[in-house]
């Protein structure tokens, strides 16, 4: 019903993470690379986390933190995306990955500790 493209990352994230090359046949495609690369980086913070509250923090952290957007330096996927054409484009590119990246965020977190207090073994895919 209210599926998205944040729960169809997390949902096929194990199966993902293990191509080597991906055919990319949409733009979609393109958001589902960076979502799933975004959940490695997550679950590498969320793995150091022995609570919910400080997973909460961390994820809080990682997604409103500096990150690079298509065409600068650091950007994973530099290949895959074109460079913003203007400065209307780079400040629409940034707030469409930041609120990507919150939400993944916060996704995550239920997702590693829906048991509780306590993560939960999805961390060992980090």
């Amino acid at each position: 019903s209210d599926y998205d493209i944040i729960d169809e990352a997390i949902y096929f994230f194990k199966g993902n993470i293990f191509f080597r090359n991906y055919e990319i046949k949409s733009e979609a495609d393109r958001t589902l690379i960076y979502i799933t690369l975004y959940i490695s980086e997550c679950l590498k913070k969320l793995q150091r986390c022995s609570s919910r509250s400080q997973g909460d923090k961390e994820m809080y952290t990682l997604g409103i933190s500096n990150f690079p957007i298509p065409g600068e330096q650091g950007f994973p996927l530099n290949a895959m995306y074109t460079k913003p054409a203007n400065r209307s484009e780079d400040d629409t590119m940034r707030a469409y990955l930041q609120q990507l990246r919150q939400e993944t965020g916060i996704r995550m977190l239920d997702k590693v500790f829906e048991q509780g207090d306590k993560p939960s073994k999805v961390v060992a895919f980090a």
